[in-house]
């Protein structure tokens, strides 16, 4: 991939990668507030609390892992196997890049393993 091209891939995975950090701090921070406890609550109060809590942990977990996601693909960027399949070894298409900035597959490969792991619905990227 020519460097100009890689340089655009790496400030979209930069403010992607600040972006999501901060969300991580952001979603950590509201789970802390909900653990926050007064006293006075009753036990339909404690139930919505405890769901909250728990979403904000997902929303988190989420986030977390786009931060790994974004950490990879600057990795490879950095060896120099960004926008190479890791499966086939063929050029991922810019257009799925732009789309997906962390691709380690092909369309075709990514197809391919999300039918293998029982997924069969048709890629949406």
């Amino acid at each position: 991939m020519q460097a100009e091209k890689l340089a655009h891939f790496k400030t979209i995975l930069l403010s992607q990668l600040r972006e999501h950090a901060a969300h991580v701090l952001n979603d950590q921070a509201a789970a802390l507030d909900l653990s926050s406890d007064d006293g006075v609550m009753d036990p339909a109060d404690l139930s919505l609390m405890d769901h909250y809590k728990e979403l904000a942990l997902r929303l988190g977990e989420r986030e977390s892992q786009m931060v790994a996601d974004i950490d990879q693909a600057l990795l490879r960027i950095k060896e120099g196997s960004y926008g190479i399949c890791a499966r086939c070894g063929e050029v991922i298409d810019e257009r799925r890049l732009e789309a997906l900035p962390t691709a380690r597959y092909d369309a075709a490969c990514q197809t391919a393993i999300e039918q293998a792991n029982g997924n069969d619905q048709p890629p949406t990227l």
